[in-house]
């Protein structure tokens, strides 16, 4: 029978409590949101909003085309100067997703006879971009400089290290800084990932590159999201002219996709310029990060001390992390479950997203209600 294999691997699924399943949001639902990625609160801000309504009346529903036909609008060209100067550096190129920027930026880099050191605890999506580059792939130890030195010394031609600068399952951030040292001791580039660290990281939220003293470098290509801190949807690659203008000639994922709607571009510009007016919500995420590890940890549950807005809670089981998800939700709240294979080390957890429109109250409920729910 055609597909035959799939049923065979739904009961699997099923038997080691890992069936994922679609739950359609209201759009006023009552429920206190520590699972969403929205870390400063800008999704539902009127100016946000605002900025989508006025861009689809302006140019329409869709970008009509690719980037390359039809699909560039002049506020296409807005946003990319905005950001790539909120951020500090050359030049920036948006897509129709964070996914396709990481795909784009890793298989352009990293052409056949190259080298690609991947950090173990990479997303998805930068792991996907590995997988379908012509280089080598090596992959390094979780946030371990020294292995990605001895990895890189393993070759002589052309090399890139790629690295997510905050990771999406605990919250902890890469050695940016060691990282590019070793990059430069061989000549190699660095690609990363800001999805988590854009709006938190850096001053005024400009990102873990700004954080780290690397933004601008000629050696170090960042991609980022537009659908976290910034509340819209699209992604973005950033770094030096030339880099970019390659992408443009070579990234399959920006010359065959679909350019990104009008509506999610506007609400990212609005966003963007909301967050250069009141550049204290980065400061208020991580605050809030802080403060729910606090509580947490003093509530006797296991957390991982958050390096941006992201924090992880450990479960006993993937099945104690569904029950305990659910506990939540049937309590009010609202969280992230994390199971394998989403989770590199196979531990299950609640994932926490710390949003800087969040409340003292909101808070002290969060862990309130987590506390109590716990397996």
């Amino acid at each position: 029978m055609a597909f035959g294999w799939i049923d065979e691997q739904a009961d699997q699924r099923r038997r080691a409590g890992l069936v994922r399943t679609l739950r359609p949001r209201p759009a006023d639902s009552p429920l206190l949101d520590l699972a969403s990625n929205d870390y400063l609160g800008l999704a539902r801000h009127p100016e946000v909003v605002e900025g989508a309504v006025r861009a689809a009346r302006t140019w329409g529903g869709g970008a009509t085309g690719s980037r390359l036909v039809t699909g560039t609008t002049e506020l296409h060209a807005e946003l990319e100067r905005e950001l790539a100067d909120f951020c500090g550096t050359e030049a920036a190129l948006v897509f129709s997703s964070g996914y396709a920027a990481n795909l784009a930026a890793v298989t352009a880099l990293a052409p056949h006879g190259s080298l690609i050191v991947s950090d173990a605890g990479n997303h998805a999506s930068l792991i996907d971009g590995c997988r379908l580059a012509r280089g080598t792939t090596q992959v390094a130890a979780h946030a371990d400089p020294d292995a990605v030195r001895k990895a890189l010394r393993t070759h002589d031609g052309p090399a890139v290290v790629v690295s997510d600068t905050v990771f999406s399952v605990d919250g902890d951030a890469a050695p940016l800084a060691a990282y590019a040292e070793v990059c430069r001791e061989r000549g190699a580039g660095l690609v990363v990932d800001d999805a988590h660290g854009l709006g938190v990281l850096g001053d005024g939220g400009r990102g873990a590159l700004h954080a780290a003293g690397l933004a601008g470098a000629q050696d170090v290509v960042v991609t980022v999201t537009l659908s976290k801190s910034l509340g819209s949807q699209g992604g973005a690659v950033l770094g030096p002219a030339r880099v970019i203008d390659h992408l443009v000639n070579a990234a399959r994922t920006f010359i065959f996709d679909t350019g990104l709607a009008p509506a999610p571009a506007g609400a990212a510009l609005a966003a963007l310029r909301l967050l250069r007016r009141e550049p204290e919500r980065a400061a208020r995420a991580r605050a809030v990060a802080g403060e729910l590890h606090t509580r947490l940890t003093a509530a006797g549950l296991e957390a991982v001390r958050p390096d941006a807005a992201v924090v992880s809670v450990r479960a006993p089981s993937p099945e104690g992390a569904v029950r305990w998800a659910a506990e939540c939700r049937a309590a009010g709240l609202a969280v992230g479950c994390f199971r394998p294979p989403s989770v590199p080390d196979g531990i299950s957890r609640l994932r926490l997203t710390a949003r800087a429109d969040l409340s003292e109250g909101q808070i002290e409920r969060a862990v309130q209600v987590i506390g109590t729910a716990r397996p």
